[in-house]
């Protein structure tokens, strides 16, 4: 998914998750203001479609996967991006946790980020 994600396939990305996923993001978080999300619209109409009309550049760099029990995956990671309205660059660690099905859709997430980096770029 990650990798889709970086190359712009929203297709698999939205693909890769089941209708009732819920989605949150970290609390401060700008993109918060809408948590929970349900199901892949909402996502890609509160997450990615802001996310890309915010910044000039939005990347996932150094990103490395922890498989953990019941169907939970930890991915470790850094965002990489540039806010266009101000102009500023941030580079902020992060973690997401997903929770997948026993057929592998993603039912849920839940990100941790450095939310300071993210509010200080946005001003």
């Amino acid at each position: 998914m990650y990798k889709a994600f970086a190359a712009g396939d929203m297709p698999t990305v939205l693909g890769a998750m089941h209708p009732d996923i819920v989605w949150n993001e970290a609390e401060s978080n700008a993109l918060a203001d809408g948590n929970p999300y349900i199901g892949p619209d909402a996502i890609l109409n509160g997450i990615f479609v802001r996310l890309g009309a915010n910044h000039e550049y939005f990347n996932l760099k150094g990103i490395q996967l922890h498989n953990m029990s019941d169907n939970k995956v930890l991915a470790t990671l850094r965002y990489d991006a540039k806010v266009i309205t101000t102009g500023k660059t941030y580079n902020a660690q992060a973690a997401h946790l997903w929770i997948l099905n026993d057929a592998g859709k993603i039912m849920s997430f839940q990100q941790y980020v450095d939310t300071k980096k993210l509010a200080d770029a946005e001003k």
